[in-house]
């Protein structure tokens, strides 16, 4: 097929009235008593950030920058989950321990060196969630000392990863003025906006 074939659209200049963006994703204010999906980022209609197991650890850091997360899934070629890596699995002392029990330098270190293995995360079902409140969300990453949590969902008889929790995001929906990548810190500013609801 030649792009000959396809005819242009026709192109106009903005008007001097404006032009304004619709359906804008701004994340509401929320509090406990909401939805828990009010605070999830459903991939079901955004992308997941992801990276392969192989890739290095500093690569693994840049796309956080560059995609504005804290976390990464690690998928397999097929897609599958095969672990997941934080900000707090990059920058802490994880990676500086692995390299020295392995005899390499930091830099060598790869995704799967120190992701988190499928075989150690937990999920919660869509089905849970769809009938939780915020506060919900909020007590189970506390309980499990983790600043996400995956949500998945049965389809097709397949599981898949549908929604992803992070407690930064849901502290920025909470009026919660982030000043820390301690995570208890952060728990205890949501508990303090949750009992003043």
């Amino acid at each position: 097929m030649s792009i000959e074939k396809f005819k242009s659209i026709k192109q106009q200049a903005i008007p001097a009235s404006g032009c304004f963006v619709l359906n804008t994703y701004t994340p509401s204010n929320v509090t406990a008593l909401n939805p828990a999906i009010d605070v999830m980022t459903d991939l079901r209609k955004t992308s997941s950030a992801s990276i392969s197991p192989e890739a290095s650890i500093e690569r693994a850091h840049q796309m956080m920058l560059q995609r504005g997360v804290r976390m990464l899934l690690a998928t397999a070629d097929d897609y599958s989950i095969a672990g997941l890596i934080t900000a707090a699995d990059i920058l802490g002392e994880k990676p500086v321990q692995i390299a020295q029990s392995q005899g390499v330098k930091r830099g060598e270190l790869k995704v799967k060196d120190i992701m988190v293995s499928n075989a150690k995360i937990q999920v919660m079902n869509m089905v849970d969630v769809a009938n939780s409140q915020v506060g919900n969300i909020v007590t189970t990453l506390k309980e499990a000392n983790r600043a996400h949590a995956l949500v998945v969902d049965e389809t097709n008889g397949k599981l898949s990863l549908v929604g992803v929790f992070s407690a930064n995001q849901i502290a920025r929906q909470m009026g919660v003025q982030i000043q820390t990548h301690e995570m208890a810190r952060t728990f205890a500013e949501i508990e303090a906006v949750i009992a003043g609801v």
